[in-house]
């Protein structure tokens, strides 16, 4: 997986990115200590869903990124390979 390669993301991005991660981090903590109190099931899957939504926001925007830099720059390098790797990725992404 990732074939030695590595992104490139602006360090506004990376800084986006990780805030988002840092508060999905908090949420995880925050279902386990529900449920540790034995939270009102349908709660505790209220925050698993927002939780989900948020992944998803980070998901689409390190596509859109990966979209308009790696894939575009592979294409123009003549690697046509990337269109499937492309393609599975969104097969995994639209699995959920």
């Amino acid at each position: 997986m990732g074939h030695g390669r590595k992104s490139h993301h602006s360090e506004e991005m990376k800084h986006n990115l990780t805030s988002r991660l840092n508060r999905i981090e908090g949420q995880i903590r925050g279902i386990k200590g529900m449920i540790e109190k034995d939270t009102y099931c349908d709660d505790v899957i209220t925050q698993i869903a927002a939780t989900q939504s948020a992944l998803n926001s980070v998901s689409k925007l390190l596509l859109e990124g990966h979209m308009k830099s790696c894939i575009v720059e592979r294409i123009q390098e003549g690697d046509l390979e990337v269109v499937d790797e492309l393609l599975a990725t969104m097969k995994r992404l639209m699995k959920k």
